[in-house]
């Protein structure tokens, strides 16, 4: 043992702040796989493990932080003494990390979303699924895919990007956003009962009202959200090709393509046994208000010699 102090002694400073670091980083390893093999055992679901996992992550980052200050600077002293120094360029070299890393701060804490949101930055929509400290991920939904379903890729977006864009949540406070179905009928239909086919079809298939009421009262706890009417509804509106229906009805934020499925297979049920009732389409016509005349021409007539 006392070869081993007298090694250590003679040892350079920096040598043992290297082998306290590696020894420490070495621990926290350890300590991370044991508390996540413990919570895998007693944890069921995939989602609660993946934010148990995550909040261990950010304990084990947090007390290796300050053990590494500890180690290197001996105590926040030494450091703010260091970071004082050095801040100016710090600041410039690395001024998009700590942007990303101030954001990260920023969504923890006041979340503007959080996994599993929905939302749209820069043009970009998706499913958040996962936040880290640099940048969080969505699962691509929109794009050349209709009725915001997925695509099937990921997007990494820098955290910075909550501070410099606009940022929509689709599923924060209430789960529910307007769908409108355009139905199309020519000047000859009877548009009233296009309307009334129309409104046949959302009373028979879009959402029940009764969960988005009490889902607006829970938001109305922390956001002004005012609806007057809930219910499904009809608009007409005049069209270079005939007379459009517009049905309006609320829907899950991630089930647009399946009630418009609905909607529409009874809306063109309904047409077709209807009539009085036809789908327009782009055309183009022409009004002839003059008699037509027809006239022989001869060939020495027209000059051609034939």
């Amino acid at each position: 043992m006392e070869p081993i102090l007298q090694w250590w002694e003679s040892t350079s400073p920096t040598l043992v702040r290297l082998l306290l670091s590696l020894g420490l980083l070495a621990a926290l390893v350890l300590v991370r796989w044991l508390v996540l093999r413990a919570i895998h055992v007693r944890i069921e679901g995939q989602e609660t493990y993946f934010r148990a996992r995550k909040w261990v992550a950010y304990v084990v980052t947090a007390v290796g932080l300050l053990g590494l200050v500890q180690i290197w600077f001996g105590g926040v002293g030494g450091l703010t003494t260091y970071l004082g120094i050095l801040s100016a360029g710090v600041a410039i070299a690395l001024a998009d990390v700590l942007e990303n890393l101030a954001a990260w701060f920023y969504i923890v804490a006041r979340k503007p979303f959080v996994v599993g949101d929905r939302i749209e930055i820069e043009g970009v929509k998706g499913d958040v699924v996962d936040i880290r400290a640099f940048r969080f991920s969505m699962l691509e939904v929109g794009n050349w895919v209709g009725a915001e379903q997925s695509t099937g890729r990921l997007i990494h977006v820098p955290n910075g990007k909550v501070f410099t864009s606009q940022l929509a949540n689709y599923t924060e406070g209430f789960p529910y956003i307007w769908e409108e179905l355009p139905v199309l009928v020519t000047f000859e239909s009877d548009w009233r009962r296009a309307e009334e086919l129309v409104a046949a079809a959302l009373r028979a298939h879009a959402p029940a009202t009764g969960p988005i009421q009490r889902a607006i009262e829970r938001a109305g706890r922390t956001y002004l959200i005012r609806y007057r009417h809930l219910d499904p509804t009809t608009y007409v509106a005049v069209e270079d090709s005939g007379v459009k229906v517009v049905g309006r009805y609320l829907v899950p934020v991630r089930e647009r393509r399946r009630y418009a499925d609905e909607i529409w297979r009874a809306v063109l049920d309904g047409i077709a046994a209807e009539p009085a009732v036809e789908l327009a389409y782009p055309t183009h016509r022409t009004v002839i208000t003059d008699t037509l005349r027809v006239v022989s021409v001869t060939a020495e007539e027209r000059g051609d010699g034939g």
